[in-house]
């Protein structure tokens, strides 16, 4: 794969690029629309292509939050048209890694010394290259080393790559009103948690010594005298991607013995440690040769609040939903519902999330789920397709829920699509033995 000796950091280049990329998207919106009068039952599927291969060329390069959001979007499965989940996909953990002279070169900014100096051994070439940064092999006394380094520049251009967005996605989601911020504001502090590599070293060995007790459920160990602001040093896990482990296996009964480990691991960061890791993608997950599920990156860690969780959950139970008053209580501690609704926009949106909550929760409606079931996954995409087309929803003010929805939905979103990729069947209640042995 091609290297780059250099990344746009200053606002005017990146806007530039940015601008570059809109345009071969308009062109893009041209040929379809001129083809489409020769001959009018032409799909979407080659525009969606198209552009969807321009937009991830013009971002893979540029790094940080433009290509983070990229990777966020690839996640939405049963929302975006397949080929922007294909190709955004490649953001995970498949994106032009920094040349090796510009590796040094960074490493000594951040480390204050070439990697040669403070390891035995240093690989020059990236091994695995994402949005915000990417890893090396390394050695020290014996021990084998993943070495994640920071793109530089990446933390300084966040919120004016989020400027520029903000007009397109004001409008592709629909998020009029004067406290849209809310939402800019709360992906805006993530980005930024996430190139605070001090924060993640912090986050990733506080969760490994939390979890441990949970089955078939693995950490790296961490080494903060090796590690800065923008450089992690951790142990080397072997194993692979959990999306080619799924892809491979033929084994059921693996499938299900990693997803359990993946499910607990979840629901225990929610329901015990009130936060949860925040962006469950597969490039952040390992398998080893043992069927034991590696988590690798604690960057995105998202806070659940005692009166946010309480509510969100409260309206995972059928005797909540299924109770009209109770469910538009709910709606409105969440903020799904507001003060200054109409009648109408009330009775909308009360109907529109009862239908949505009916079927997104029903995981937590059983004691087993099995998330190889098509028809549910099914039922979600349709769903999606159908609020996309609403016209109503369209004229009605998209500002709806709290700013914590964006990052914990990500999440559940992000979840239940690996889960389905591992086809795993799962026992949604076996987390709490660990809640219980943290008691004791």
């Amino acid at each position: 794969m091609k290297t780059l000796n250099k990344i746009p950091t200053n606002k005017m280049e990146r806007a530039g690029a940015l601008v570059k990329t809109g345009l071969k998207v308009g062109g893009n919106y041209l040929a379809y629309y001129g083809e489409k009068m020769v001959n009018p039952t032409l799909s979407k599927d080659k525009l969606n292509e198209n552009n969807a291969e321009d937009i991830y060329d013009g971002l893979k390069n540029l790094k940080g939050s433009a290509l983070k959001v990229a990777q966020m979007l690839s996640m939405e499965k049963n929302i975006m048209p397949k080929a922007y989940v294909e190709k955004f996909s490649l953001a995970q953990f498949s994106v032009p890694p920094l040349s090796a002279p510009l590796v040094r070169k960074t490493f000594k900014k951040y480390q204050g010394e070439y990697p040669e100096t403070l390891y035995d051994t240093f690989t020059p070439d990236s091994v695995n290259a994402a949005s915000i940064g990417q890893v090396h092999k390394a050695t020290k006394n014996g021990k084998k080393l993943a070495v994640k380094i920071q793109y530089p520049g990446v933390a300084d251009s966040i919120s004016s790559d989020l400027a520029i967005v903000k007009p397109f996605a004001i409008k592709m989601f629909n998020l009029q009103g004067k406290d849209s911020d809310k939402y800019f504001k709360e992906v805006e502090q993530k980005l930024l948690e996430e190139t605070d590599y001090k924060l993640e070293l912090k986050q990733g060995m506080a969760i490994a010594q939390a979890c441990a007790a949970i089955e078939n459920l693995k950490f790296p160990g961490y080494y903060p005298e090796w590690s800065s602001e923008k450089i992690i040093t951790m142990d080397w896990m072997d194993g692979q991607h959990l999306s080619e482990f799924a892809a491979s296996n033929t084994d059921p009964q693996k499938g299900d013995r990693i997803g359990q480990a993946l499910w607990d691991f979840y629901m225990f960061q929610i329901h015990t440690l009130k936060q949860v890791h925040a962006d469950p993608h597969p490039g952040n997950f390992l398998v080893d040769a043992e069927a034991n599920l590696i988590a690798i990156d604690f960057g995105c860690i998202k806070q659940v609040p005692e009166d946010f969780y309480i509510p969100y959950f409260e309206l995972a139970r059928p005797e909540v939903i299924n109770h009209p008053v109770l469910f538009r209580e709910k709606l409105f501690e969440l903020e799904i519902l507001r003060p200054d609704d109409t009648p109408d926009e009330i009775a909308y949106f009360s109907e529109l999330f009862h239908q949505l909550l009916s079927l997104f929760t029903q995981p937590f409606h059983g004691d087993y789920f099995d998330f190889s079931n098509a028809e549910f996954f099914e039922n979600i995409a349709k769903m999606g397709e159908a609020f996309s087309k609403d016209t109503q929803l369209r004229k009605m003010n998209g500002n709806r829920g709290s700013k914590h929805f964006l990052y914990i939905n990500r999440t559940f979103f992000g979840l239940y699509n690996l889960l389905h990729d591992l086809k795993a069947r799962i026992d949604t209640r076996n987390f709490e033995k660990y809640q219980i042995s943290q008691k004791d």
